[in-house]
């Protein structure tokens, strides 16, 4: 049993029992502390900052860690809290003026931003490294109105975990669809190998090309080196798609190639689930 607790004891509110030079173990305590934090939040990944850096996350976590412990538990001196109140904002204050003078702590506290499409081709050795999957991108993409990959020049994933997207004004060309969302409805599938005619992309990266035969290896996922180790090898397994201009179309998704007589309907039926 811990010795009763006076009300309102003054020293032990403020100093508690420690001697006065534990207050420059809390300053180094709460330094380290915070930059530990900073350093585990970078390698975390920027997916769940939702527009926090994680700089601005860490001072969250701190100062919420910082003022709330002192408010119920007697034995937490309010004097140590305050200096850990004043330390995180006063180190928030110093880094925030480093990531303003130079690049490099720029880039070692937020990051940079990581390009995952171009001209309506995933690059998956970068998506990976965003610790993105393919539905993720999709839903992001989705949230911002694009329909299939072909509308999409550029999408970069941001230091703040935003998806920022640009994409063509007019006439986009034919890319793979990303509405629906495919828990809901399979995109009609072309395995290698499949004789078809007209523009169809691959289902792993969507690469777009004409087919006027057999169906080839997709030549994006064959030569991108930077995805990770098994990764090419599964995403070729999932063959091609007919290209899309605009797969909500009542006209049966604005399809620029391919039919149910090319083998397209035998190929849907052939998903998990039979999903079609």
């Amino acid at each position: 049993m811990s010795a009763e607790i006076v009300p309102f004891d003054w020293g032990r509110m403020f100093l508690g029992d420690l001697p006065p030079l534990f207050l420059l173990e809390v300053i180094f305590r709460t330094t380290l502390m915070l930059l530990w934090l900073v350093l585990l939040l970078r390698v975390t990944g920027k997916r769940g900052l939702a527009q926090l850096s994680p700089l601005e996350l860490a001072i969250v976590i701190g100062l919420g860690s910082a003022a709330g412990d002192p408010m119920f538990y007697p034995e937490v001196p309010l004097l140590h809290a305050m200096l850990v109140l004043a330390l995180v904002v006063g180190l928030q204050r110093l880094l925030s003026y480093l990531v303003i003078r130079s690049e490099r702590v720029e880039t070692f506290i937020e990051g940079v931003p990581v390009e995952l499409v171009r001209e309506g081709v995933i690059r998956l050795g970068a998506l990976s490294r965003a610790n993105l999957s393919r539905e993720d991108l999709f839903e992001r993409l989705r949230g911002q109105g694009v329909r299939q990959l072909g509308e999409v020049q550029r999408a970069y994933f941001e230091q703040d975990g935003n998806l920022t997207v640009f994409t063509h004004k007019d006439n986009p060309p034919p890319g793979l669809q990303v509405v629906p969302p495919w828990d809901l409805q399979w995109p009609l599938m072309l395995e290698v190998g499949t004789p078809h005619s007209g523009v169809v992309a691959c289902l792993g990266c969507g690469h777009t090309l004409m087919a006027t035969g057999p169906l080839p290896s997709c030549p994006a996922c064959t030569g991108d080196h930077n995805q990770p180790s098994g990764h090419q090898e599964s995403v070729q397994s999932k063959g091609w798609t007919p290209a899309t201009l605009d797969p909500l179309a009542l006209d049966g998704g604005g399809e620029s190639g391919g039919s149910e007589k090319d083998g397209g309907e035998k190929a849907a039926q052939a998903q998990p689930g039979g999903r079609s």
